[in-house]
């Protein structure tokens, strides 16, 4: 698995990470035991992916860490997460304790990343007066590395909160959607952070609709009704079948990964899964080189006026 430098960080790491959330869970949504899940981490790890990605409200921290065990501390990179909805979401003083959380059920005395999670845009100007303050301490003690943040990208499609954050000069990483349907990050969020050297994960490269034809049709056909694609452009619902072909992708769902691994100023893109087989595929994808660049071209045109959907 090739690697990259994480942004300012310096960190380095697999631009391929695991992502232990989503709708997989590394397999605990759909019934995994946890020992099961442990050995879809180790297996990663085996791949050559040193980047994990949990977060408290995931569930899967403990799980993370037992399938970390006997890895070198200083060869894996590790980011998880404080959620800024609930009742006490957005108070300061529960972000040690929630870090002090993270770090025994993952089993570290430190995280790489620790990011605000799923911030919005309303309570952007409370997160950056009240609590990066605190995430500084924490960072000053030696319990975290790097301040990180994510957006909502199923309600904040347009990149309403990071547009802003990428402006700030106190966060180190960022989370931001992108995929083939939605590329307006490429100019509201990857332009500033290539310029700040800000480290980049990518979440939502592969969701329902570029996973499943139905789903897909679907979704083309929305944005075609609401005037957000050319149809001349679009086509009929088999209107990404020109990615597959000799020389190009074997199927969409690894014409996705590489469309998002090979865009400018991107360092990791997450991936989930619960199977060992389905995890090894996208490794497989992730490894392969960028996609023609005909073919990158022509998603540009045909997408480059939509930034309302996340492709869920």
């Amino acid at each position: 698995m090739d690697c990259t430098t994480l942004g300012r960080t310096g960190l380095r790491v697999s631009v391929m990470g695991l992502g232990c959330g989503g709708h997989s869970r590394i397999g605990q949504s759909y019934g995994n035991t946890e020992e099961e899940s442990a050995e879809v981490v180790r297996r990663a790890l085996d791949l050559g992916v040193n980047f994990f990605d949990t977060a408290e409200a995931y569930g899967t921290e403990d799980i993370l860490g037992k399938g970390l065990q006997g890895a070198r501390r200083d060869q894996v990179v590790i980011s998880t997460k404080r959620s800024m909805w609930g009742d006490d979401g957005l108070r300061s003083d529960v972000i040690a304790p929630a870090l002090e959380g993270s770090l025994r059920r993952l089993g570290t005395d430190y995280v790489d990343v620790y990011h605000l999670h799923g911030l919005s845009a309303q309570h952007y100007d409370h997160a950056v007066d009240e609590l990066v303050p605190e995430l500084m301490r924490l960072r000053d003690q030696g319990k975290l590395r790097s301040i990180g943040v994510t957006e909502v990208f199923s309600s904040d499609p347009g990149h309403e909160m990071l547009s802003r954050a990428v402006q700030d000069d106190c966060w180190d990483v960022i989370m931001v959607g992108f995929n083939i349907l939605n590329q307006s990050a490429r100019e509201r969020v990857l332009a500033a952070t290539q310029e700040k050297n800000i480290g980049v994960l990518i979440m939502f490269a592969v969701r329902r609709a570029l996973s499943d034809r139905t789903a897909l049709a679907e979704a083309l056909a929305d944005l075609r009704d609401r005037g957000r694609v050319d149809p001349k452009l679009l086509g009929d619902e088999t209107a990404l079948d020109f990615l597959i072909h000799e020389g190009g992708a074997r199927s969409l769902q690894e014409a996705a990964y590489r469309f998002a691994r090979y865009e400018p100023g991107v360092h990791v893109v997450l991936s989930g899964t619960g199977k060992v087989d389905h995890l090894e595929a996208n490794a497989e994808s992730l490894r392969r080189p960028p996609l023609p660049a005909e073919d990158v071209a022509r998603l540009r045109r045909m997408f480059a006026s939509v930034d309302d959907v996340s492709g869920n």
